[in-house]
């Protein structure tokens, strides 16, 4: 099985491509500062979810690395609360 059978890492990055497309129609202010860090934090749940899938052997790592990408994820939602 691979990462990309996971149903939550497939959920992330359809979350990583909305919020890339939303984030580049920000205002020119926002884009360069608010809109990096949402799309930077977006794929930070994705990765961690990967790398996490990498280190599935252990269970206590995987179950930390997902709740690491729990945590990116309420900083996306945090950061895309301040634009809206």
């Amino acid at each position: 099985m691979s990462y990309r059978k996971l149903e939550i890492w497939k959920l992330s990055r359809e979350v990583v491509i909305d919020i890339h497309k939303m984030s580049l129609q920000l205002p020119k202010f926002e884009l360069f500062e608010e809109g990096q860090q949402i799309r930077r934090s977006a794929k930070s749940v994705k990765s961690t979810i990967v790398e996490g899938y990498g280190r599935r052997m252990y269970k206590n790592d995987f179950i930390k690395f997902l709740m690491y990408a729990h945590a990116a994820n309420d900083e996306t939602i945090d950061h895309f609360k301040k634009i809206i």
